[in-house]
């Protein structure tokens, strides 16, 4: 075979193979948009949507908070109302059968509905009859904060007041639960074993004989019992 010919069959294999190299590859760059823009897409049923431009329509929007509002009502099927209703179960007319007990189903009353000022003040009682008196205010602030003409909720932090030794702070209190209900005979009952306990006969005498008036003596009694009160 002559060299010309074999050298001008050698150039054109050369270049079959160049043409088909170039024909199949792409650039880098080119790759990664192609793949970049394929996995981006989601396809069903022939149709592509590209999840980060889709947009959550509207009605679905409105299921979505409608399901949240629906979880923030109610806890294990239950609502704030139900779960105070449990823990007023517990309670004897005096205090709480079970406090802790109370307290838990309280807590979830309250986290349904923070506002719920009756369930703080339930829950204020129900530490108070453990003993836990610091707990028992806080609360009762809470009660006080979202409903300020609660005179209950008032004399039942100065009683917690008084139970942690600090009187003033507790008259205080006795003074507002009567100017809000002046007949509230537990207001008059305890400041005036409040005054008692500071030494002062004279206010504590008084309270006590405008309990008794009221109906209820116990502290009248006791402070005769020991000389305080004629």
């Amino acid at each position: 075979m002559p060299l010309n010919s074999y050298f001008v069959r050698i150039c054109i294999v050369f270049l079959i193979v160049f043409l088909i190299g170039c024909s199949g590859i792409k650039t880098k760059q080119q790759r990664g948009k192609d793949t970049d823009s394929k996995d981006d897409r989601i396809c069903n049923g022939g149709q592509c949507v590209n999840p980060s431009s889709a947009q959550v329509s509207p009605k679905n929007r409105d299921h979505t908070e409608k399901l949240e509002g629906q979880f923030k009502q109610s806890y294990q099927g239950l609502t704030a109302t139900d779960w105070f209703k449990k823990a007023v179960a517990l309670w004897d007319g005096e205090k709480y059968t079970a406090p802790k007990k109370a307290i838990g189903y309280l807590n979830n009353a309250i986290r349904l509905q923070p506002g719920y000022a009756d369930a703080y003040y339930s829950r204020g009682f129900a530490y108070d009859n453990l003993g836990q008196y610091q707990s028992s205010i806080k609360d009762y602030n809470n009660a006080i904060r979202l409903k300020p003409d609660d005179a209950i909720a008032y004399s039942n932090r100065g009683k917690a007041y008084a139970k942690l030794g600090h009187n003033q702070l507790a008259i205080k209190d006795f003074n507002e639960a009567i100017r809000l209900q002046p007949d509230y005979v537990n207001a008059y009952n305890n400041r005036s074993f409040a005054y008692l306990l500071q030494g002062n006969n004279n206010l504590g005498c008084r309270d006590a004989q405008k309990a008794c008036a009221l109906g209820l003596c116990t502290v009248l009694k006791w402070a005769k019992g020991k000389g305080y009160c004629r």
